[in-house]
């Protein structure tokens, strides 16, 4: 072969330019990660506790929350939801107010609550006239109907935080009570507590009398319910329930 021959030969097996060489495809990086030793391990390895990390989520999902002193108040059994939404909580208990006397169906109301949305004819019925004075009733007078004295009792649990001799209502005994209510007893003769003790619902704190207020009542109550001290009178024929 001469030498012009090979020369023409060598040049058509070498490369033909740069640019051809260049469009080889390169290695990618994942390639070239997937290419060391450690790669494969290490990826097992982080698969394995993903794998592990959901298991011990999907086995925590299904426990059920411990049985708590609270959880048997509710009567829950052992292994139901506290949160149940068919559970109730239990109610506390809750003092009734009652009437400051031992039967009031034996008493008569004398003069009632004046209430601004009753009737004319109603609410002239609880105007107290003193001198040239017309007064709302913001209390319910009791008496009995023979128009004798009779025993006072504490309509709700509490302590008395007033005891006084008024010259114009008469002796009183004021009784503030946990849920924020104040209670009031006008016209007494006897007074059987002393201010600051504790009194429970039903006991006997005095006795019925007479008042210059409302003289021509004879022997009488006069009851009053407060929202505080010196808050609003409330009736309380609406707060106590059918005796």
């Amino acid at each position: 072969m001469s030498e012009q021959n090979k020369e023409i030969q060598t040049e058509k097996e070498a490369p033909q330019s740069k640019e051809g060489a260049q469009t080889a495809t390169p290695y990618s990086p994942w390639r070239r990660l997937l290419a060391k030793k450690w790669a494969f391990p290490a990826l097992y390895m982080v698969a394995a506790a993903i794998i592990l990390t959901l298991m011990l989520v999907y086995q925590n999902s299904g426990k059920q929350p411990p049985l708590t002193d609270e959880s048997i108040g509710l009567g829950l059994e052992q292994g139901e939801n506290a949160t149940d939404s068919d559970a109730q909580p239990v109610a506390a208990n809750v003092e009734n107010m009652q009437w400051p006397v031992k039967d009031y169906n034996e008493m008569d109301v004398t003069m009632p609550f004046f209430d601004s949305k009753a009737s004319s004819d109603v609410k002239q019925e609880a105007m107290v006239e003193y001198g040239d004075t017309f007064t709302p009733h913001i209390g319910v007078d009791l008496a009995r109907p023979d128009k004798e004295s009779f025993e006072v009792l504490a309509a709700l649990s509490g302590k008395v935080t007033a005891v006084e001799r008024n010259p114009v209502v008469g002796n009183l005994v004021e009784i503030t009570h946990s849920n924020g209510l104040v209670t009031v007893y006008q016209s007494l003769d006897e007074i059987k507590v002393a201010k600051d003790v504790e009194v429970k619902k039903g006991d006997v704190i005095g006795t019925a009398g007479r008042n210059e207020l409302e003289k021509h009542l004879g022997n009488h109550l006069h009851f009053e319910v407060r929202q505080g001290q010196d808050g609003a009178a409330l009736n309380p024929s609406e707060l106590i329930a059918e005796q």
